[in-house]
């Protein structure tokens, strides 16, 4: 399995390793070829109107997109969680995002979250990021706070909705 990682800005390396420690090959994905042939994509924590303006700049925004439409699993962190949930970025989502939605940096915090199907809490660290206000259609919510706030959902399109889309 071969899983691209958007190299533009932002914890690319990061996301590289874990990819590759959890038994996948990774793709720095920098120009528009380099969508040929992955798996999936991460799209990494960063700065998300950087990243989009480097999307745009580099011709990769509408391939992109049109990738995600047509069904390549896609995976979001911060940044990438914003892109794909704005309708002009890369509407890869149903939800409304809330861009730094936790505040100020001297507002960042960490807690267990529990994720669906582990055994363990996922230790959970919130700098500056955002969280999903709502989800809606397809989008199901993974993990909420315990003040509601949604910080990790999944939108798995059938083969017609992902028809309908394009």
């Amino acid at each position: 399995m071969e899983i691209g990682v958007l190299g533009l800005q932002g914890a690319v390396s990061e996301h590289e390793r874990l990819l590759t420690a959890c038994g996948a090959t990774t793709r720095r994905v920098t120009t528009a070829n380099d969508f040929e042939g992955l798996d999936g994509i991460v799209i990494p924590g960063g700065e998300s109107t950087a990243i989009r303006k480097l999307l745009v700049r580099e011709n990769m925004l509408v391939p992109l997109r049109e990738l995600i439409a047509k069904g390549l699993p896609t995976f979001g962190t911060c940044a990438g969680m914003v892109l794909l949930a704005q309708p002009e970025s890369l509407a890869g989502i149903h939800a409304d995002v809330a861009r730094n939605g936790f505040g100020r940096q001297r507002d960042s915090f960490e807690t267990d979250l529990t994720v669906p199907g582990w055994n363990t809490p996922f230790p959970g660290v919130f700098i500056r990021v955002p969280y999903l206000k709502s989800v809606s259609g397809p989008t199901e919510t993974l993990i909420t706070l315990s003040d509601g706030r949604i910080v990790a959902a999944r939108e798995k399109m059938s083969l017609r909705q992902r028809f309908i889309r394009n």
